[in-house]
């Protein structure tokens, strides 16, 4: 396809002017009668669509009128947002194939299984998801939904009811309702009567952290693998309850581009998507064309944007036998406003969504038996490759930490992966895994390369641009043991009653109670017993009692000389072990071999009191992943202190404060600097992110010695400088670091070997002595994604992680995101163990 395409002077760019009457007949197709018995937009919400933003209460309100009044529309309650707003699905279809429904979601299922081979697609229904909105900011999709389900609902004639006889339409109104209401409350509030285009205009410049991303200020649209979030869980559900044909994702872009549909950047595209995904994207781009081309919208295709991550919703369907479309609309990011191609309004932008919406379905029914062909093909594929590994499987778990392993589980589960228990305890390539903390995934299943796409590592590719992550491994996000085999042997029952798993304590003690820290929900364990104002201690070394075995960072709580007393201390850690998931033992001495409970080397602990900086200045997205971690996590507060008014908190009140990675120049002023240092010398644990490295040493908070880059271009023309640069950034991929596991950021980890998620390409040197430098890159540490040879030689060796005395606090600095997208397990504990055991490095 031709990669953009002049269709008209500039000056058709924008059809309605923003001071005329806006009415439906903008968006809709003429010549065609509507049911006047369905309510229109207007009637509902109370204004036209596009007149004011639409808020997602009267988005919601208007489609369950929509579903009352239609009998092609039923409305499905999936869930609930972080913020309590219903995640809703309309599934719309003619009424004959509503009384149907069932049975053709089963014939459309059996279609991908070995049974399906011979079922005739003659008069089998397409299935289409047609999902709005994921960025709240980007709202002409969710406003175009308006108008497209009521054509759905009230059009009339024949053509309409043979695209609902031959489609089930799976419509997603809201991706996203909390970021949605909260767009729409900044535009509509700053929405004046004289429309204003000026792009200074307050209107168009959000605050922080804007309406894109939901309540803990995530970007959804990378969840569609991890699927960590509840609106991800809700439609991830939905996908695979039918494996929709096709699935859009109707987004928006800078307000000086124009439109965009995929195909994209046709060498940027997954291996493991077959090359007839990408043709038939192509051919159901021929639609979206043809109707741009008619209302005179510019477009362009094939350019900027790829198919490489799975975890966005454009590409996740093409992993999954679908067809994924990203759609980007130029943002008028409110109502009007200047862009290089004339004055865009947001009844324009709608229109475009809207435009596309309705070739989604017309190409849907055109291609109809060609795109279930395809997804035919790709599962019998699918199960052909996977029956040349049938005797492989992926082992993967850790015996010290079942929950992490289980969360790994759960989201196999919810992407209907089979995997079984582990059938007797064993070692493989020198690792143990043992029943109850292990699982096993049979590679000779019906979506083999699912499960390749999320346990591969990938270093080789054809091209050095990603819009997204390079890598992201799944046992290595989650820091566990894994291997593929060729045995079947490993293989026990097939784990088909998944439940969450329950804590214990073994029994009562009158002495002391030991847990260790390598579990996942250990800190949340903690913070409850220091909360509950009773004393723990951490210990600094290894050591045996009762044959057990427990490593460095183990808690003991002795039961002597606590405020509740033995019983009330037992019931009290019952509760905390059950709601933490972690297993207590009771120890009834103190002697034991290595370091005794009363040992100088047990470290006492103090209950933290969590501050972390937000608002202006900082980046949104490694904020919320802190918040979402502490709050939804480990049941722990953490203040959200905002950069606006830093400088009059008392900040005495605070143990700890976390400054996230910065976004722009503009941070703390030097007032603010000076308040920071104050506190740390007073005793304070300052916890820096990402571009916080740089920043500490530029403002002497701590010196660190920052390894530069020199790269040079030669040989590089004007029109290869972006792809030139392009190429040095590393946008997400996974390296290896070795641990010293005596240090108290590492406590918790059983391997001395540990995988880091980067995105950043800063670089620290490692300090001149060695017990300074706890992780380090080892001198090969590639191990899944994409990095220039250049960045490469710089982070060999070089240290993630510093930790520096000023005055009487501590200066702790990552260099990564140890959070990343709430899928990262496996590094959660380094904050955690900043957060509790700063004090001691």
């Amino acid at each position: 396809m031709k990669k953009t395409i002049l269709l008209l002077a500039m000056g058709l760019f924008q059809t309605i002017s923003a001071q005329e009457t806006l009415d439906l007949t903008y968006y809709l197709p003429q010549h065609i009668s509507y049911d006047t018995s369905i309510p229109k937009p207007a009637d509902i919400i109370g204004h036209e669509v596009g007149e004011w933003h639409v808020t997602h209460d009267k988005l919601l309100f208007y489609m369950q009128q929509l579903a009352q009044a239609s009998n092609r529309i039923s409305l499905e309650n999936r869930g609930a947002t972080f913020e309590g707003r219903p995640i809703v699905l309309l599934t719309i279809t003619s009424p004959k194939n509503h009384q149907n429904i069932e049975k053709i979601r089963q014939e459309h299922l059996a279609l991908t299984e070995s049974s399906g081979a011979s079922q005739s697609l003659e008069t089998m229904p397409i299935v289409v998801y047609q999902g709005f909105s994921i960025h709240g900011n980007e709202p002409s999709g969710a406003n175009a939904g308006l108008a497209y389900a009521y054509y759905l609902a009230a059009a009339q004639g024949r053509e309409i009811d043979e695209l609902l006889d031959s489609m089930i339409i799976l419509m997603d109104p809201s991706y996203n309702p909390d970021g949605l209401q909260r767009f729409a409350y900044w535009a509509n509030t700053n929405k004046s009567k004289q429309l204003n285009p000026d792009r200074n205009e307050r209107e168009y410049h959000e605050v922080w952290p804007g309406g894109r991303t939901n309540h803990y200020w995530f970007d959804m649209n990378r969840d569609w693998l991890p699927v960590q979030l509840p609106e991800s869980r809700a439609r991830i559900a939905s996908f695979h309850k039918w494996l929709p044909n096709i699935l859009t994702d109707h987004h928006e872009m800078g307000t000086n581009s124009t439109f965009f549909f995929q195909p994209g950047e046709p060498s940027r595209v997954h291996p493991l998507t077959p090359k007839l995904n990408q043709e038939l994207t192509a051919e159901i781009g021929t639609y979206h064309a043809k109707a741009l081309d008619k209302i005179g919208s510019l477009y362009y295709s094939e350019e900027n944007y790829d198919d490489y991550y799975y975890g966005k919703g454009s590409t996740f369907p093409d992993i999954n036998g679908s067809i994924g479309i990203l759609f980007e609309q130029g943002s008028s990011r409110g109502h009007i406003q200047e862009s290089e191609n004339g004055i865009l309004t947001f009844p324009f932008t709608i229109r475009n969504q809207f435009t596309t919406a309705l070739s989604t379905v017309e190409a849907a029914r055109n291609m109809r038996t060609k795109i279930l062909g395809y997804q035919r093909d790709f599962y019998a594929g699918a199960r052909n490759e996977a029956t040349k590994s049938s005797a492989k499987v992926i082992v993967f778990g850790d015996r010290k930490d079942a929950a992490k392993t289980w969360h790994l589980a759960e989201i196999l589960h919810r992407h209907k992966i089979k995997f079984h228990e582990l059938a007797r305890e064993t070692t493989i390539a020198g690792k143990s895994y043992e029943k109850g903390s292990s699982y096993v995934v049979p590679m000779n299943q019906k979506n083999h390369r699912l499960i390749k796409a999320m346990f591969e590592k990938r270093t080789s590719f054809t091209d050095s641009l990603f819009y997204d992550v390079s890598a992201w491994t799944f046992p290595l996000a989650f820091n566990l043991d894994y291997a593929e085999v060729n045995s079947t042997a490993h293989l026990g029952p097939e784990v088909t009653n998944f439940v969450p798993l329950s804590g214990t304590v073994d029994k009562k003690s009158s002495y002391a109670y030991l847990f260790e820290w390598h579990e996942y929900y250990t800190p949340k364990a903690l913070n409850k017993i220091l909360n509950k104002g009773l004393r723990a201690k951490v210990a600094k070394a290894p050591f045996s009692l009762g044959g057990k075995q427990y490593d460095y960072g183990t808690i003991m709580v002795p039961v002597q000389h606590q405020d509740l007393d033995a019983d009330a201390l037992h019931q009290f850690l019952m509760n905390v072990a059950q709601a933490s998931k972690i297993r207590v033992h009771a120890v009834s001495t103190g002697l034991t071999k290595g370091i005794d409970l009363g040992s100088n080397d047990f470290d006492p602990l103090t209950r933290q009191k969590v501050g972390i900086l937000v608002g202006d200045g900082v980046r949104s997205y490694d904020a919320g992943e802190i918040w979402h971690l502490f709050d939804t996590r480990y049941d722990m507060k953490i203040t959200k202190i905002d950069t606006k008014y830093f400088n009059t908190v008392d900040l005495s009140r605070y143990t700890d404060l976390i400054l996230p990675a910065s976004q722009g120049n503009t941070f703390l002023d030097a007032t603010g600097v000076d308040k920071l240092k104050t506190w740390v010398k007073n005793g304070g644990t300052l916890i820096g992110y990402r571009t916080m490295a740089e920043w500490f040493h530029k403002q002497e908070v701590v010196k660190l010695n920052l390894k530069k880059d020199s790269l040079v271009a030669k040989n590089v023309s004007f029109g290869q400088k972006s792809d030139f640069k392009g190429a040095q950034v590393t946008g997400g991929a996974i390296f290896e670091a070795k641990l010293d596991r005596s240090h108290p950021i590492n406590y918790g980890y059983k391997s001395d070997k540990l995988a880091l998620f980067r995105n950043t390409n800063i670089y620290i040197e490692p300090d001149k002595n060695s017990y300074n430098n706890p992780i380090q890159y080892t001198n090969s540490p590639l191990q899944s994604g994409y990095i220039s040879e250049e960045k490469l030689s710089l982070l060999k060796n070089s240290v993630p992680f510093q930790a520096r005395q000023l005055g009487k606090g501590k200066v702790l600095v990552f260099t990564d995101n140890t959070n990343f997208r709430a899928f990262w397990y496996g590094t959660n504990k380094l904050l955690m163990n900043a957060i509790f055991f700063g004090k001691m490095m």
